[in-house]
């Protein structure tokens, strides 16, 4: 029996999942840990946390699944992406806070790069230019940490993403490296030609010499220390969660959509070889990679989802559980009303707002609990209807389903506002672990468990198809109705 180790870093908690190769789940674990907000628009994370807890939950399912280091045969990683991490390569001490991708403190750097280079970004990366990349974080960390440029440049210092200070650790320091999903969301790196560019360095007066390796997202990555897990274990495969849920969820042919509803919410098409410059808001990345061929995928990006029901948990206290906003939304028939656009970190695509800020519109005096509760649920469906719409503008591929996944996919009246708005079927796997087993798969296919991609594609089986219950003239009006409240969300009318 194979035993793959999937260990799946993301942005509020770290989870391992144990699958062997008839892709059956026998162990999850999973453990929360704590945000920082040292000022209002920057989150950060201690990288010691973000290791040590990743280190235990994998610990943890090997445990709980009655199986040693000896029985995995690979070991996959997918991360939050564009958290941004510099430590000391002597010494493995980070040198701050990890600066996380919902982090906004270089919002003005990124607007007074914009009108020289903007277009040299878009052309070279697929990206804009915007706080939410990795690449503008680094440069901050570097300008803001006495002696640290200079350190950089002689090789003192390691820049990585979470991937890579994962991969770090694992290996004991031997191995600093990415892969090209991760290396993607830099703005350092040139997704045609699978390379980092030393004129995006230049710009940001970045070193090379604090950069990673980059390697395929499916490729022996080493082994990890043996006294970590009581045996040398294969690291097969690294990918950003966004590019593994691809993967995970089968859609390896041009036009195929998936939507992952998770801290943050993130739809990505598969386009294949194809690199599809939007013109709609959307970004160009690469997708997972099996060897030396670029792949890619168009992607927008919402950067509040499962995140604004934790805020009605733990900022608000309307409900005690993330579990229990189902229940209390469908207690009313609609929203009454109210909309709730939770743009705490800013707006993602298609607005690339990064001054707008959160906002309820419609309060009435019989406004409840409940309505806003429904409005937040509704908010994640209109944020991710705006991606699709985007996409079917920019791609001229014909879209017939949307693929979810993520906690929040679990949830069937967002499930079914999401097929209203959207007008295609929603079709929710019955395994929504997709990110885990997107590096699952990625790892498999390094050890050789799997051979190809058709064989993964077998293995995707559905839980639930929700089709759409209205009419498109009527799920037309409830997108103008939220456009309406979106373009008040920067009062300020900063650009």
């Amino acid at each position: 029996m194979h035993y793959i180790l999937a260990m799946d870093q993301g942005t509020t908690s770290s989870r391992a999942i144990v699958f062997d190769g008839d892709v059956r789940i026998h162990a999850i674990a999973q453990q929360e840990y704590r945000q920082l907000y040292p000022q209002p628009g920057w989150v950060e994370h201690d990288p010691h946390t973000i290791w040590q807890s990743q280190l235990a939950v994998a610990r943890e399912a090997l445990v709980k699944a009655g199986i040693t280091a000896r029985d995995v045969t690979a070991i996959g990683i997918t991360n939050q992406r564009e958290t941004t991490i510099l430590w000391d390569r002597h010494t493995g001490q980070p040198i701050s806070n990890a600066i996380v991708w919902q982090d906004r403190r270089t919002a003005d750097f990124c607007a007074q790069l914009k009108s020289q280079y903007g277009q040299l970004f878009r052309e070279r990366t697929g990206l804009l230019l915007d706080p939410y990349f990795s690449g503008t974080k680094l440069a901050w960390l570097l300008d803001h940490y006495s002696g640290a440029r200079k350190r950089a440049k002689n090789g003192e210092l390691a820049f990585g993403t979470v991937d890579t200070w994962l991969l770090w650790n694992l290996t004991r320091g031997k191995m600093h490296v990415t892969d090209v999903t991760n290396a993607s969301r830099t703005l350092l790196f040139d997704i045609h030609r699978n390379r980092w560019d030393d004129e995006l360095l230049d710009v940001f007066n970045i070193p090379a010499q604090v950069l990673p390796q980059i390697y395929a997202s499916s490729a022996d990555y080493g082994y990890t220390a043996p006294d970590l897990f009581g045996a040398s274990i294969l690291i097969g495969s690294v990918a950003g969660d966004q590019q593994a849920a691809l993967f995970g969820q089968a859609c390896h042919a041009p036009g195929m959509v998936k939507n992952t509803y998770g801290t943050g919410c993130f739809m990505l098409m598969q386009t294949g070889e194809h690199a599809c410059e939007s013109q709609h808001g959307l970004l160009t990345t690469s997708a997972a990679q099996l060897d030396k061929q670029p792949m890619f995928a168009l992607e927008g990006s919402v950067f509040i989802c499962g995140a604004v029901v934790q805020w009605l948990r733990d900022s608000l206290g309307i409900i005690k559980s993330s579990a229990e906003i189902e229940t209390l939304a469908t207690s009313v028939p609609d929203s009454g009303g109210v909309y709730f656009v939770p743009a705490f970190t800013g707006l993602g695509s298609p607005h690339w707002d990064p001054h707008a800020r959160g906002a309820i519109f419609g309060l009435t005096r019989g406004a409840t609990h409940a309505h806003i509760a429904r409005a937040a649920l509704e908010a994640i469906g209109y944020q991710s209807a705006e991606l699709l719409l985007a996409m079917q503008k920019d791609a001229a591929l014909p879209i017939r389903e949307l693929r979810a996944d993520g906690g929040a996919a679990a949830n069937n009246l967002l499930m079914q506002h999401q097929a209203d708005l959207l007008g295609i079927p929603v079709v929710r796997p019955r395994i929504l672990e997709t990110t885990a087993l997107g590096a699952a798969y990625l790892a498999g296919l390094t050890a050789g468990v799997w051979n190809k991609t058709e064989e993964i594609a077998e293995h995707w089986q559905i839980d639930r198809i929700f089709e759409p219950m209205i009419s498109h003239d009527e799920a037309a009006q409830r997108m103008s109705n939220w456009s309406r409240v979106v373009r008040a969300c920067n009062p300020w009318g900063r650009d």
